[in-house]
């Protein structure tokens, strides 16, 4: 098993996960972050770094986001997603996103 990001980090981007993470995989894309799951050790100390929950175990993922597992997996070896191991500012607008849902018309590949 591994972890993964859900919807809930679209046009959010908090960072907060990527300092925790002890092998680094974190991967960033224009307006989310996912995680790769041939890196992830299933630690878990991401999870409660997150400040919107954005963070599953595979097994722990709600049933609503159960495509964010492929998701996770495609885009941590799409071009231009590149590895991510230092916190950054989240985006501009992440406070008026956060609690939104329905976002993944969002997700900028």
């Amino acid at each position: 098993m591994t972890h993964v990001v859900s919807e809930a980090c679209i046009r959010c981007k908090y960072t907060d996960c990527v300092d925790v993470c002890p092998v680094d995989c974190f991967r960033e894309g224009p307006n989310m972050l996912v995680i790769d799951p041939d890196e992830c050790i299933d630690c878990a100390v991401c999870i409660p770094e997150c400040p919107v929950n954005a963070i599953y175990a595979e097994e722990d993922l709600p049933a609503d986001q159960l495509a964010f597992i492929k998701l996770n997996a495609e885009l941590a070896l799409a071009d231009g997603w590149k590895s991510i191991t230092k916190r950054k500012p989240a985006l501009p607008d992440a406070e008026e996103w956060k609690d939104k849902t329905g976002k993944i018309s969002e997700l900028v590949r």
